[in-house]
């Protein structure tokens, strides 16, 4: 049985110098709940990644943000489902949202990030962010 795959949006979202970590709440899936991630979503037909990125953050967040730019996709094979998430970095101009999804939230200097435990399809995105600095 072929694993169905999913192709997802991830936003890597700054407020002055911290960035938002989001953290799942529990889910149908255990390995990724109550696991830290980069909020974000699918990608819905006919949307372009930016597109889709901007209407998932003002549906599970409410929030408004600028697209900045491309910083990197991210291949993972969970147990259940393979994923496609492109990742985004994008400034806030406010650190006020709504938490309609998730179950916590962390507004973290870079140098912190990596203290959290995070969803393993967003790791790669943690290093590079790290890499990066």
């Amino acid at each position: 049985m072929t694993k169905k795959h999913i192709e997802v949006v991830a936003g890597v979202i700054y407020f002055e110098d911290k960035i938002l970590c989001m953290q799942r709440d529990q889910g149908k899936f255990e390995y990724v709940s109550f696991k830290w991630e980069f909020p974000g979503g699918k990608i819905e037909e006919g949307e372009t990644k930016e597109q889709a990125l901007k209407r998932e953050l003002r549906e599970e967040m409410e929030l408004e943000v600028e697209i900045v730019e491309h910083l990197i996709d991210v291949n993972h094979e969970y147990p259940d489902f393979t994923m496609n998430m492109y990742t985004f970095v994008c400034k806030s101009k406010t650190d006020k949202f709504v938490m309609n999804v998730h179950k916590d939230f962390k507004w973290l200097p870079l140098d912190e990030i990596s203290s959290l435990d995070w969803a393993p399809a967003d790791m790669p995105i943690v290093e590079k962010l790290l890499k990066n600095k």
